[in-house]
Order: structure tokens, then C-alpha cells, then sequence
């Protein structure tokens, strides 16, 4: 079986282009990407080329990068036209890259559509509007394709630190995602595999103060949700394992923003086992 990383960013040149020839946000000016209500953050372009993405790959001795467009752009807040348009460029340029890797890197949808892909991308607030999104998890659940759900935009306070958007507003997002499905969504789709960024932010920890809710473990546990372990290190990842086991969990490392190698390191200490559970066994569950 193949090793998997299933939370990576791949940028097309298509899509690059009309960044960079928008005049509001989400924006390239040179390699500074503006963003609503964030200061502006230095991309390294390079990194989004094809062949530094198979470069990173092999470095790793990673087989497959399973690559979406970040909802963190901020793309479904614009007009309904705007947001179209970028979308389907970047779906164009991904498709064309994917085809050019050969079987390297396996691209997610970023509209409702499924066909091409191996699943869709929504940021965390969709699974709170779940009547809207059914069309969409419908057509996955009866294809058999997968739900990957990552942060949406962030507008930290004023005065914020750096690291506010990434560290409490995201994970903040994925706990409410996580927790909307629970309610919502498990029961309603139950053949339908979710995957959640970011260990959900956090989402497993929380299991313990649901059942001190009532929330029987049966109800809070599904087989069909996982969660990938990126940004996350060893004391997330003893705590994740030991509440659901190693077959919910999945490897991820938000390439390129951050470099593969730390999170590899930190699920290699756990032997053998984990390794072929995170990289190889679960992420089969969700790739033809």
C-alpha cells in the first residue's frame, strides 16, 4: 500500500495568475497573499511547483499527497460568481497536475462536484448550515468518495498575536465542525467517511466532558470520522490513539506550510503498527 499524506495545499499556476491579478482580497501581490482581516503572509510559490512537490515527497518517503484548496482564502465568502470562478480554475489546474503526477497527488473538489475526485473540501462552518451541504454529502456518501473538513478564514481581535488565527480560532472551528457532526450528521450519512484537519482541533480531547454530558461513548465514537494529525506532536497524538485506537487517525501535515518531515518523526516513534495504520491502512479507506 502506498504512504499518504492526506492534508496538503498544492497551488496551480492557473490559479496563482488570477490571485495575483485580483485587486481585493484573497490577493498575490508578488509572493504576499492578502487575506480579510489578516496582515499579509509571505508564500513561498516555489514550493506550490510540481516538481519541489514530488521533491518534498520523495524526501519524506511519502507515495501520494492528498491536496485541496484551503478554505482558510476565504473564497466562499465572495460573490457567488467570484468564488466560482476561482474554484473552477483551481479545479482545472489540479486535475491537470494530478494527471501529470501519475498518481502522486490526488486532488479534492472545491465545489460541489465530485466527479474527478476523490472527495470534497469544506471549511468548519459548513457543518453547521448541514440542510445546505446535503446535495454535496449526499453524492459523496453514494460515490464513495470522502468529506475532508479544514479551518475556514480567521479574523483574529485587534492586537491579536501572530499565531492567534492558527492556534485559537482554527481549532476553535474545527471543535464546533466536529461537534455539528456529531449531533447532525454521523446519524443522518453513516456510510459517509469525514475526515477533520487538525485532530478536529482538538475534537477527542473533549470525549471525556460529552459523556460527563450524557453523551453515551457509542453515540460520540463513529468508525466512519478520523482525523489527521497535522501541526500536532507526540502528547496530541498518545492522547488521540489511546481514546480511539489507530484506526481513526491519519497522517497529515499541512504541506507546504509546514514540512512533513517533524510529523513523520513523531508517528515513527510510535513503531511499526502506527506507522502502517496512519500512512498506509486508514488513508486506504478513503483512496480507490
Amino acid at each position: 500500500m502506498p504512504t499518504v499524506d492526506v492534508h496538503q495545499h498544492l497551488w496551480p499556476e492557473l490559479l496563482i495568475e488570477a490571485l495575483a491579478s485580483r485587486r481585493r482580497p484573497p490577493r498575490l501581490r508578488g509572493s504576499t497573499l492578502d487575506l480579510a482581516g489578516r496582515a499579509g503572509i509571505e508564500i513561498d510559490l516555489d514550493a506550490h511547483g510540481l516538481d519541489a512537490r514530488i521533491a518534498l515527497l520523495d524526501r519524506c518517503e511519502l507515495d501520494v499527497a492528498v491536496v485541496s484548496l484551503s478554505p482558510t482564502l476565504g473564497i466562499a465568502d465572495l460573490p457567488a460568481d467570484e468564488a466560482a470562478e476561482l474554484a473552477g480554475v483551481y479545479e482545472s489546474g489540479i486535475l491537470e497536475l494530478s494527471a501529470e503526477a501519475r498518481g502522486r497527488i490526488v486532488p479534492l473538489a472545491a465545489r460541489p462536484r465530485v466527479e474527478g475526485f476523490a472527495g470534497s473540501c469544506v471549511r468548519a462552518a459548513a457543518l453547521s448550515e448541514l440542510d445546505s451541504q446535503a446535495p454535496l454529502l449526499d453524492q459523496l456518501e453514494q460515490r464513495g468518495a470522502f468529506l475532508f473538513v479544514h479551518p475556514g478564514p480567521s479574523r483574529p481581535p485587534v492586537g491579536a498575536p501572530a499565531w492567534w488565527a492558527e492556534v485559537v480560532d482554527q481549532t476553535a472551528q474545527m471543535q464546533a465542525a466536529y461537534a455539528a457532526w456529531l449531533a447532525h450528521g454521523a446519524g443522518r450519512w453513516p456510510g459517509l467517511r469525514v475526515v477533520f484537519a487538525l485532530l478536529a482541533g482538538g475534537g477527542p480531547f473533549q470525549l471525556e466532558r460529552l459523556q460527563s454530558q450524557g453523551v453515551s461513548g457509542r453515540d460520540s465514537l463513529h468508525e466512519n470520522v478520523l482525523f489527521d494529525t497535522a501541526s500536532y506532536g507526540r502528547r496530541a497524538l498518545e492522547l488521540c490513539l489511546s481514546t480511539l485506537g489507530v484506526g481513526q487517525v491519519l497522517f497529515g501535515s499541512d504541506a507546504p506550510r509546514l514540512d512533513p518531515k517533524s510529523g513523520l518523526d513523531v508517528v515513527r516513534s510510535f513503531g511499526d503498527a502506527v506507522v502502517d495504520a496512519l500512512w498506509n491502512q486508514n488513508p486506504s479507506r478513503l483512496l480507490p
